[in-house]
């Protein structure tokens, strides 16, 4: 393998280009942006709904 000398012209300018390209952080994400909430499933309200004959005919029966 061959090795470059590094003249100090070289490496200050890759120094400058690496600044540019790489000299700040990225801007930060907070947490809330990053979760969606929303339900599982859609709410039923026939589901929720009480019936007491079905609760008589499932558990009394």
């Amino acid at each position: 393998m061959q090795e470059q000398e590094r003249t100090p012209e070289s490496s200050g300018a890759a120094q400058e280009r690496r600044r540019a390209r790489f000299g700040a952080l990225p801007e930060r994400v907070r947490p809330q942006d990053m979760v969606e909430e929303r339900p599982a499933t859609p709410r039923d309200p026939a589901r929720d709904a009480y019936d007491p004959d079905g609760v008589a005919v499932r558990y009394g029966l």
